[in-house]
């Protein structure tokens, strides 16, 4: 590389400029003021929250103890789905419900950051389901989309391995075929941050919780200390509000000991594979009558999982473990075939933990249900849910808010049915419109801007692409990629340090860009993000 990355200086925190202010000043802005509502959690569902209640007018402040969208909400299966096996239990408002936020997301809110993918549903000799059954269900799945993915039907094997090549078509007798949509899980989250911001919120990562304060037995607010220096402030709100997801109930035993838990905790696991041809289609697997394991072509590679199973560990201690790559590998088998599943191809993997309702059963038949409590403190916990419908969420837990008794929130908020239905997340633009931007007025001097850049910079920013092209532009040397095996550029580092809360070198590499998924956060690549950061 012809220019040290180190010795490039920041490019500032003033505010005025569209740049993020500094953790100080962030920190000052809790501290000073009286907040309506303080979010605590940063996953989806305290974004969403956050997002909703800023747009309603509220004074709104979110802290998460790791980074946005750093746990649960950057592990998920990267689907924007109704939910095909919600069918099987009957549940067919709950699956229009799901396609209604889907395509609301994947069409209006957020086209620049989700795509259509079609399923390829097989049908084995001996399978746990029939070709007719099958065939019945994606139309009646389809139908609940108003037709908007095209119609759920039935494909010859024959057709079926030309889009997926690795298909396994050993006693295939048909496939299934439907449509529901993917995205990049940490992009989403980190947009609906920033439409939170934009909104008014006030927010700040790597901030834990270290305690509740109290006014006359009331929760009004919360200690917290800044685990990058030790910085120890606190926040006074009217309201707060539990979105810890899997730390949901060690929140709700701050406020009261006594509590009673709440909630009970599954792991997914995945793994991440290169891919060794293109599939123009995923795979959905039945495993069981309720079970299915996805094979997802995702960023350029393949997408395995997922497990369900009861995990009663501490949830920063989650992780795949051997038989967990064991059990996806041998699942994935059923309609895969040996070459695409060698662990040599494996180039990451993740686990996330569901929140459940507390109760008895298997997990993979517990509903992915919203629970929403308020503690004998005042503080509200929010609980469980869907990516899917992260919108609705939001606005179910505004609805709480409006009817709650003793609390005059209600008074000062915009009513929740005069929200906007389907406000865009920013950068909303045509995606392949920006990427034939990027490549005509691509970064000078200097070589143009790759394609496979330009696209990826497009379906994760949106026209905020243009900003990172412009400091691209500026300093020729950012337009540079971090790896050669990945379409990132130096520009991005920059971007999410100044515009995007990217305070580490893993808040960088594993949720902003794609390079830890892909196996290529070396040692190098992770001093070099570290000291753009650092603005050296």
């Amino acid at each position: 590389m012809s220019t040290t990355l180190q010795s490039i200086p920041s490019l500032g925190t003033h505010a005025a400029s569209g740049i993020n202010p500094g953790r100080a000043e962030i920190r000052e802005r809790l501290s000073r003021a009286s907040y309506d509502l303080l979010v605590i959690g940063g996953g989806i569902l305290g974004i969403s929250t956050a997002w909703h209640a800023a747009q309603s007018g509220l004074r709104v402040a979110l802290v998460d103890a790791g980074d946005f969208a750093g746990a649960t909400s950057s592990a998920s299966s990267k689907l924007l789905h109704g939910g095909l096996r919600y069918l099987q239990t009957g549940a067919v408002k709950l699956v229009a419900e799901n396609h209604f936020e889907r395509r609301a997301v994947s069409r209006q809110v957020a086209p620049h950051l989700a795509n259509p993918l079609t399923f390829y549903l097989p049908v084995y000799k001996g399978g746990p389901h029939g070709a007719a059954k099958l065939g019945a269900g994606v139309f009646a799945y389809s139908a609940l989309s108003a037709f908007g993915d095209g119609v759920g039907h039935l494909l010859s094997p024959s057709k079926a391995a030309q889009d997926v090549p690795e298909l396994r078509t050993d006693n295939l007798k048909a496939v299934a075929v439907y449509g529901d949509d993917q995205m990049n899980d940490a992009r989403m989250a980190l947009m609906t941050v920033r439409a939170a911001v934009d909104s008014g919120a006030v927010v700040l990562n790597h901030a834990e919780v270290t305690g509740l304060r109290f006014t006359r037995g009331r929760v009004t607010g919360a200690e917290l200390k800044d685990r990058l220096d030790g910085t120890e402030f606190g926040v006074d709100a009217r309201l707060v509000l539990n979105a810890t997801g899997p730390w949901v109930d060690h929140l709700r035993s701050l406020e009261d000991p006594n509590a009673a838990p709440s909630i009970r905790l599954s792991k997914g696991a995945h793994l991440v594979l290169k891919r060794t041809s293109p599939w123009k289609a995923a795979l959905a697997t039945p495993i069981d009558k309720y079970r299915i394991t996805f094979a997802l072509p995702w960023e350029d590679m393949l997408l395995l999982g997922t497990t369900d199973e009861v995990y009663e560990g501490d949830p920063r201690e989650v992780s795949v473990t051997e038989q967990d790559t064991k059990q996806i590998l041998d699942e994935a088998a059923f309609s895969i075939r040996d070459q695409q599943l060698s662990p040599d191809l494996i180039t990451y993997s993740f686990a996330g933990l569901r929140v459940l309702p507390g109760g008895p059963g298997d997990t993979a038949k517990a509903k992915r249900e919203t629970v929403v409590t308020e503690g004998r403190g005042g503080m509200l916990s929010v609980a469980g849910g869907k990516w899917t419908t992260f919108r609705h969420i939001g606005r179910t837990v505004m609805q709480k808010l409006a009817e709650l008794p003793g609390h005059p929130l209600g008074e000062d908020m915009e009513p929740v049915g005069k929200l906007p239905k389907k406000l865009p997340l920013p950068g909303i633009a045509n995606p392949r419109a920006v990427a034939h931007r990027l490549l005509v007025d691509g970064p000078a001097p200097g070589p143009r801007m790759s394609a496979d850049t330009a696209r990826h910079l497009a379906t994760h920013y949106g026209s905020l692409a243009f900003d990172i092209a412009r400091i691209a532009n500026e300093r020729p040397e950012l337009a540079e990629r971090i790896h050669p095996d990945a379409p990132e550029i130096w520009a991005q580092v920059v971007y999410a340090r100044d515009h995007e809360w990217a305070e580490t070198a893993d808040d960088v590499l594993r949720r902003r860009t794609t390079l830890t998924i892909r196996g290529l956060a070396t040692d190098e690549v992770r001093g070099k993000v570290q000291g753009l950061l650092d603005g050296k």
